[in-house]
């Protein structure tokens, strides 16, 4: 076994590699971490794609950190190794694709699950103009032992359906390891999770920036090494959902809160004038004063949202939307704070009539449910009111619209 060079780049690994590093057309990229099992498996298949297809292109093997000598076996089997010391399966795709000598990328686990030897359908696919190619394993085949139950009839299913609702993507299998993309444009994505996410954060920001995403039927064999895998079910699963949540304010907060907020009014109105009554059950001001709290948390979940949808496209990790952008041209601060003063005004008008009804009564006990009918209301409506006010300016001091450029119809 060949001592790895120093230098972070080998070029003399390199298939088919030109005096010109940015002429090759294809990249075949391998994470890797303690893979000493299979990489050189994986790295001669890639090779012999490469050769049998004529296709000017490299493999490019992208080290984590393994300490099983991995990294010397794939460079001796004719891979071009770098080393990437940020840890996790995001960190070591990135750093992969920023150090890509090809137009195309095509990335794949390096513990022999896929078969880089047939690649031939993503390559077509880039060619023809799609962004962005994701294998789908539920069409072309998982073979018995390849993916545990857990992950082939709940994970996958699961988290695929929650980020095609999401984001209205048409990708079935979000989580295929098996995919290709076109590098430059995935340089501008503003891809950055570390960890197994990545693989959901390429499709869910593909989409949102509206690239041809094409899928292809993809076989997943069984890992061939012995060691227990990286991927961990649970926590892993969790950051998946934990990303997409994050990245669709409108599932996470608006619509949540949106929901709140009618409920809980129309709870309110239909309690106003006295006890109700369904299939025998009694509704009175109790359920009228958990409505309100529905209709405040409502409201803070709906200024929630418009906040990190904001937020969000500071970080520029969502776009600037038609939408977005026409609602924050009538949202204005100075039209926040005359929404929110008039909820409140509205508000203290009914406190107001409380304690005169009270004065009329000498300050003596009034009758709790007929007044609570009226202090609901009125401490649901100050609440809201205040909070869009401070809303407001908070949005006002976080407007997107600076330095971002306006759509002509909006």
């Amino acid at each position: 076994m060949s001592p790895l060079p120093a230098e972070t780049h080998d070029t003399k690994a390199a298939l088919h590699f030109s005096r010109d590093s940015h002429s090759l057309e294809l990249s075949i990229l391998m994470p890797c971490l303690n893979e000493a099992e299979t990489v050189v498996r994986c790295v001669r298949k890639a090779r012999s794609f490469l050769e049998r297809t004529g296709i000017e292109g490299e493999v490019l093997v992208a080290d984590n950190g393994s300490s099983d000598g991995s990294p010397e076996l794939a460079h001796d089997a004719g891979a071009r190794v770098v080393r990437v010391a940020q840890k996790g399966y995001g960190s070591a795709l990135l750093a992969g694709i920023r150090m890509a000598h090809g137009r195309f990328v095509i990335m794949g686990d390096a513990d022999d699950s896929y078969d880089f030897s047939r690649l031939d359908s993503f390559v077509d696919s880039l060619r023809a103009g799609n962004t962005l190619v994701v294998g789908h394993r539920f069409r072309g085949g998982i073979r018995p032992g390849a993916m545990s139950f857990l992950h082939r009839f709940l994970g996958n299913p699961v988290l695929s359906f929650v980020g095609r609702l999401f984001f209205s993507s048409r990708i079935g299998d979000f989580h295929c390891g098996l995919r290709g993309v076109d590098r430059g444009a995935a340089l501008r994505l503003g891809l950055s999770a570390p960890g197994m996410e990545f693989a959901s954060e390429m499709i869910v920001k593909a989409t949102l920036a509206g690239w041809r995403i094409a899928e292809v039927p993809t076989v997943l064999s069984p890992a061939g090494r012995s060691r227990p895998p990286h991927l961990r079910s649970w926590r892993d699963g969790w950051r998946h959902l934990r990303f997409l949540l994050m990245m669709s304010p409108r599932w996470l907060m608006l619509y949540p809160g949106t929901f709140l907020i009618v409920a809980g009014i129309a709870a309110e109105l239909a309690i106003l004038h006295g006890p109700i009554v369904v299939a025998g059950v009694g509704f009175d001001i109790h359920t009228m004063l958990y409505a309100a709290g529905a209709t405040v948390l409502g409201v803070q979940l709906v200024l929630f949202s418009l906040l990190a949808r904001t937020v969000g496209v500071l970080k520029n990790q969502l776009p600037i939307t038609r939408p977005l952008m026409r609602f924050l041209h009538v949202f204005t601060l100075e039209r926040g704070i005359l929404l929110g003063l008039s909820l409140g005004v509205v508000g203290l008008g009914l406190a107001v009539y409380s304690v005169e009804s009270w004065a009329h009564a000498r300050l003596g006990a009034l009758d709790p449910a007929t007044m609570m009918r009226v202090a609901i209301p009125s401490v649901t409506l100050m609440l809201a009111g205040a909070e869009i006010v401070f809303a407001s300016f908070l949005l006002g001091f976080i407007d997107v619209r600076a330095g971002k450029p306006v759509d002509s119809n909006s």
